[in-house]
């Protein structure tokens, strides 16, 4: 078999097969294939795409190509929810303590950040002292006696992807929905994941920028689930405005604190809500929506989602002070409040643009070598729908240089539109793709 022939069938529109498939996967990972030839590959399956069989052949292919976790250990179906990325997602901080909470073993694997803030484990490093760094005993036993354990993802874990998304970064090549699906469906069904329950974002934040590639996107990694025996739902979800006010790694911490007490912003909290329903129904502890429903409320409520937060931290050492008192955790140097010199109602708010404002501040990494600042961020007082008055503070930047701060500023006041009509924001969950089909809302 010779990677040319690959190379020419796929750029002549022909459908590869498994066998040809493993092979450039097999030999690329042992550094057998060069990247020209693979880039060369990757344009032509970005032009002639790939079929739903294609495509789960990939994704096996790259979930093959290391090591593969087994958490057949724990008790109970273990559910993993993954989010396709936006600006001040914070989740997974809600919906880990929540199902924990009522008995969905959750046993996350999860990489840093590289954009717009950290990952779940950067942020879940504001707590002094958490570790992920552990055995898989020690994780499989965590998860076991408290419900929760949350690792940093292992070099070995789908390694053929790493290689892959590398290389479609720098050859533009990253917006393929095959090669998407690929690459998250690899790494959660190589985390050991028994159903999966995806947040696949739409919008200015998002990877996709419209509802129709963001439900395009949700149906493939549908299909790849059930391809590979894995029970999977995605629900789609707005991104044409950040997800909750805050967004930075301390900042998104204390907003999931107060969510869990039942007093966080509304929209994280119905997002949070509906992301745990689908997990109960998948891990078999609710029978229907209502029943999930009502669970969770009774959690938020009685305050054992909070207890659960806090036992997971105190497990993996952090200082669980902060989550009673969240004016514990860090600060930073400068507060500086944005102000509107425009009246009327905010129609739009470019998310990517506040994201950018947030890297600028050092909330997220631009390369992998980039320190995180966990202290900086951006609050906003503001979103689509708010009326406005000239004067009045649009945003909150925290900030440990007063320069970037300057420059966030602009950036923000820039990402804002305001219009004197009345607006009224778009639906947050747009809908819902099962095995079954779409549903949209």
């Amino acid at each position: 078999m010779r990677m040319y022939d690959i190379i020419m069938k796929k750029r002549n529109g022909g459908e590869l097969s498994k066998e040809e498939i493993e092979f450039f996967i097999n030999e690329y990972t042992v550094g057998n294939i060069p990247d020209y030839q693979v880039s060369a590959l990757m344009m032509a399956v970005y032009f002639q795409k790939m079929n739903d069989r294609e495509t789960s052949y990939l994704t096996r292919a790259m979930i093959n190509s290391g090591e593969i976790i087994d958490l057949s250990p724990i008790n109970g179906i273990k559910v993993d929810k993954h989010s396709t990325g936006g600006v001040g997602d914070t989740t997974t901080m809600v919906v880990g303590p929540i199902v924990a909470s009522l008995g969905v073993p959750v046993a996350k694997m999860s990489g840093r950040g590289l954009g717009h803030t950290g990952g779940t484990i950067d942020k879940l490093e504001s707590f002094k002292g958490f570790k992920v760094d552990m055995t898989i005993d020690k994780f499989i036993n965590n998860v076991n006696t408290i419900g929760i354990a949350v690792g940093g993802q292992t070099a070995n874990l789908a390694p053929a992807d790493k290689k892959l998304y590398s290389l479609r970064d720098v050859t533009a090549t990253v917006d393929n929905v095959s090669l998407i699906a690929s690459s998250i469906m690899s790494k959660k069904i190589a985390s050991g994941a028994d159903a999966i329950v995806l947040d696949v974002k739409a919008g200015s934040g998002a990877f996709m920028k419209n509802d129709d590639s963001a439900f395009e996107l949700g149906k493939t990694m549908v299909d790849i689930g059930s391809r590979l025996d894995r029970n999977t739902i995605a629900i789609i979800s707005d991104m044409d405005q950040p997800l909750g006010n805050a967004i930075g790694n301390i900042l998104e911490v204390k907003e999931a604190i107060l969510t869990l007490k039942g007093q966080g912003p509304e929209d994280l909290t119905n997002l949070s809500k509906k992301i745990s329903t689908y997990m109960l129904l998948l891990s078999g502890v609710a029978d229907d929506v209502e029943e999930a429903e009502r669970l969770i409320d009774n959690a938020i409520e009685s305050g054992d989602a909070i207890r659960k937060l806090r036992e997971f931290v105190k497990a993996q050492g952090g200082d669980v002070r902060c989550i009673d008192d969240i004016e514990l955790f860090d600060k930073s140097k400068y507060a500086l409040e944005v102000r509107t010199d425009s009246c009327g109602y905010i129609e739009k708010i470019k998310a990517d643009d506040i994201g950018i404002a947030a890297l600028i501040l050092g909330a997220g990494r631009e390369t992998k070598e980039s320190v995180v600042d966990l202290a900086v961020g951006i609050y906003l007082e503001k979103k689509i729908g708010d009326k406005v008055e000239a004067g009045d503070i649009i945003a909150t930047i925290h900030a440990n240089c007063m320069d970037k701060a300057k420059e966030a500023e602009k950036m923000i006041l820039n990402a804002y539109t305001i219009s004197d009509n009345k607006v009224v924001p778009d639906k947050l969950i747009k809908g819902v793709v099962t095995k079954d089909g779409i549903r949209k809302m």
